[in-house]
């Protein structure tokens, strides 16, 4: 079949190259300018820094088995740091349960290396899906081009977006995009700061508590990373909400101020910068694995799906409801 999948971020990656592997002919269609989605690193004079998943664990032995390969790769490592709870100033040791695993030299890395030989366009943001006798057509809107175009006929459409940004797209199967509203995305601000000298906190991870921040991480320890004093703190989901609209210099000096809280120390960054997620991770999840209509070979699947594990909003949500969607399909 002649597939198109919106969006390429891991699941839309995962469902991709199954269905790649499987024989269909694929085409990805992203409207940012760089595969990956949520698990992104931001490049900058001072370092990287991953701005939105921080890691990943794996407890399905599908997962496992994938993360395994990676890792042989070369593309994602251990990260082999020490983590701690941060509560007014105070840390004690945290966080020793399972594995943690980040893409090298980037979280980015992962999703580069799952597009690789497909067909993926970035900077096309599909508007809207339309019947077309028994296939499908997008409407797609590239940066370059001022109007939209007419991307297909396809066979089958799947749709592995934020659910949030799926609801709307799932219009042309109203009991899908009803679905879709059942899942709760909430937002995140995203803080990255480089600093000239070492800060000598001792951790590499802190999980906060009663602060703005909720998680603070050393992103120069991973595996793979430049070497330097490059942190990202990450805003609670409460205050994230509250301050959803905030201008981003306002957010960047209440998050700086946290951070100082947080961890007590005054050193000033030599370079600071915020990122809004708008729909950063899936607050509750539908039971299912995925979504598809056999009948009219429409999909979706993403982190907004439970997929057989007990939390919510997981890397590994994404890559096993991908893989589930791939697998109905076939």
């Amino acid at each position: 079949m002649h597939i198109a999948i919106i969006g390429a971020g891991l699941s839309g990656l995962t469902c991709a190259r199954r269905l790649h592997e499987q024989g269909h002919s694929v085409i990805v269609y992203e409207k940012s300018h760089a595969v990956s989605g949520r698990m992104s690193t931001r490049q900058t004079d001072f370092g990287g820094f991953d701005h939105g998943a921080q890691y990943f664990t794996a407890s399905s032995d599908t997962f496992k088995k994938d993360v395994a390969s990676w890792t042989k790769a070369g593309w994602v490592a251990p990260w082999q740091g020490k983590f701690v709870a941060l509560d007014h100033g105070t840390a004690t040791v945290a966080g020793k349960s399972g594995s943690r695993h980040v893409g090298v030299p980037g979280m980015r890395s992962v999703g580069v290396h799952l597009a690789q030989g497909l067909d993926v366009r970035t900077g096309q943001r599909v508007d809207h899906i339309e019947a077309h006798g028994e296939q499908w057509l997008l409407a797609v809107h590239c940066d370059t081009v001022p109007v939209a175009a007419s991307a297909g006929p396809f066979d089958a459409v799947i749709v592995a977006v934020p659910a949030d940004q799926a609801t709307a797209l799932l219009e042309v199967v109203p009991a899908f995009a009803k679905a879709a509203k059942k899942a709760f995305l909430v937002p995140c601000w995203t803080l990255m700061a480089a600093f000239q000298d070492s800060l000598e906190l001792g951790y590499d991870g802190a999980w906060v508590n009663n602060s703005r921040l909720s998680w603070l991480a050393h992103d120069a320890s991973k595996p793979g990373r430049r070497p330097g004093e490059h942190w990202i703190g990450q805003a609670s989901a409460a205050w994230s909400i509250e301050h959803l609209e905030d201008e981003p210099d306002r957010v960047r000096e209440k998050l700086l101020k946290a951070f100082h809280e947080a961890t007590g120390s005054q050193v000033q960054p030599v370079f600071s910068t915020v990122h809004r997620w708008r729909y950063a991770q899936a607050a509750t999840t539908l039971k299912d694995d995925c979504l598809w209509n056999k009948k009219l070979r429409i999909g979706a699947c993403g982190d907004w799906f439970a997929a057989g594990l007990d939390g919510a909003g997981k890397i590994e949500n994404a890559y096993l409801s991908g893989a589930a969607l791939a697998a109905v399909i076939a």
